[in-house]
């Protein structure tokens, strides 16, 4: 079974890592959610409390088949300061497990601290005006390799099935759960 972090940090865009969270799980992929400020309690964009599964320190050392970075102002810009999410990330990437940053995360956290290496991506607004890096495309959802990114919000379901698909290896199964629940993927 696929194991897929997702990384929340203060000021998460809540519904991008709820959205992914549900659907994953929804497909029997496991997810563990990792605070990546020293306490599993983390506070969204929008003021909503959550308490993570585990702190990123206590996973530091642990490899998943894919590592979700959410977006949010103030979240991303968070996990782009954080030396250990930095670490964390390149060696996932290195490893070539599946890279997953929706909305501003893909330019703050992974253009902002030269993870990009020159592949396709997909950010919110402007943001990829200031990355170097990368190469912005304007699509809901880029893939190119082991990254996979997400326009934003109102794109995290096609972002969330698109990793779906990936990690199962199969869309099959979850062409029929967007049926299900009344998306067109």
């Amino acid at each position: 079974m696929a194991k897929v972090a997702v990384l929340l940090a203060p000021g998460f865009e809540e519904a991008e890592a709820i959205i992914t969270i549900d659907i994953l799980r929804r497909l029997n992929i496991e997810v563990e959610t990792l605070a990546c400020d020293g306490s599993r309690a983390v506070v969204s964009y929008h003021h909503i409390p959550m308490v993570a599964d585990h702190t990123l320190s206590d996973k530091i050392d642990t490899y998943y088949d894919a590592v979700v970075l959410p977006g949010g102002p103030q979240g991303s810009v968070n996990l782009a300061a954080s030396a250990e999410v930095v670490r964390f990330v390149a060696a996932h990437d290195e490893a070539g497990k599946i890279i997953a940053p929706i909305c501003s995360a893909a330019a703050r956290v992974l253009g902002g601290n030269g993870l990009l290496k020159g592949r396709r991506y997909v950010c919110s607004g402007d943001l990829w005006q200031a990355v170097q890096d990368g190469v912005y495309v304007d699509a809901p959802v880029v893939e190119e390799g082991n990254l996979i990114s997400g326009k934003g919000l109102g794109h995290a379901f096609d972002f969330a099935l698109t990793l779906a698909a990936r990690l199962l290896g199969d869309d099959a199964p979850v062409r029929e759960h967007a049926e299900h629940i009344y998306y067109p993927w």
